[in-house]
C-alpha cells in the first residue's frame, strides 16, 4: 500500500502517519499494519489516549468492530515508558494527545522503533488538528484516507459535526459526526444528512451463456 514501507529493517526506526477524516478507516488500517507486524514475529504495542472510551476502555476498536488489545495513556510522554520493549509502536487517535507527541514519536523512531500513528488531520471546523500536521512533516511515510460523503456520495475529507457543541474535542461517533466532501461541508454545525444504508444483495444472477 502507498505510504507503507515495503522493506522492514532491524534496528532502523521511522514514522508512518495514517490521516483523514472521520469514518475513513484510519484505525482499521492501523490494526492491519499492527497485525502484519505481529505475524512477522515483532513485538507490537498499541496505545490510545485515555479520553477515548467509545468502544472499549483499553482495546483498539475500529468503526467496523475490528479490535486488538491495547493500552491507554493520559499524556504523550507516558507512551515512552509503556513501549520500552516494543519493536513497533502503534498510536491511535493521535489528535487527542498533546503536542509532545511529535518529540515522543521522533524519540521512539530514533531509538530504532517503527512508529505507526493514526489520527484526524482536521477538526470539526476544517482547521489543521494538532499535533497531526507536525507529525506529517517529520514522518517518512504518509497515507491519507477518505470516507464517503453522507450527502453526495463522493470522497469525503472533512468531519461534519451534527450536534450543537463549540468544544474542539468532542469524542463521538455517527451521532455527532458525518463524513463530508468539500462542497458539502458546512462548519461549524450542520443538520444530519444520513441516508439509509442499503442492504447488501447476496443473490448472484446467472448470466446466459452463448450456445
Amino acid at each position: 500500500m502507498p505510504g507503507e514501507p515495503t522493506i522492514i529493517s532491524k534496528n532502523v526506526g521511522w514514522i508512518e502517519v495514517i490521516c483523514g477524516g472521520m469514518f475513513s478507516g484510519k484505525t482499521e488500517e492501523l490494526i492491519r499494519r499492527a497485525r502484519r507486524a505481529q505475524f512477522a514475529g515483532q513485538q507490537v504495542v498499541i496505545v490510545k489516549p485515555e479520553i477515548d472510551k467509545r468502544y472499549d476502555e483499553h482495546d483498539i476498536v475500529s468503526h467496523n468492530a475490528t479490535a486488538l488489545p491495547g493500552i491507554t495513556a493520559a499524556t504523550a510522554d507516558q507512551i515512552i515508558l509503556m513501549t520500552g520493549n516494543a519493536e513497533v509502536v502503534c498510536i491511535d487517535e493521535a489528535q487527542f494527545f498533546d503536542d509532545r507527541l511529535v518529540d515522543v514519536a521522533n524519540d521512539l523512531a530514533n531509538s530504532g522503533k517503527r512508529v505507526i500513528i493514526a489520527g484526524l488531520d482536521m477538526d470539526f471546523e476544517g482547521k489543521p488538528f494538532d499535533p497531526i500536521p507536525n507529525l506529517l512533516a517529520v514522518a517518512e511515510y504518509v497515507t491519507k484516507l477518505h470516507a464517503i460523503c453522507s450527502e453526495s456520495g463522493l470522497p469525503a475529507n472533512y468531519s461534519q459535526r451534527v450536534v450543537e457543541s463549540k468544544e474542539r474535542i468532542l469524542v463521538g461517533e455517527s451521532e455527532a459526526y458525518e463524513p463530508r466532501a468539500r462542497h458539502c461541508f458546512r462548519p461549524p454545525v450542520d443538520q444530519p444528512k444520513r441516508k439509509k444504508v442499503a442492504e447488501f444483495n447476496h443473490s448472484v444472477q446467472k448470466q446466459d451463456t452463448p450456445s
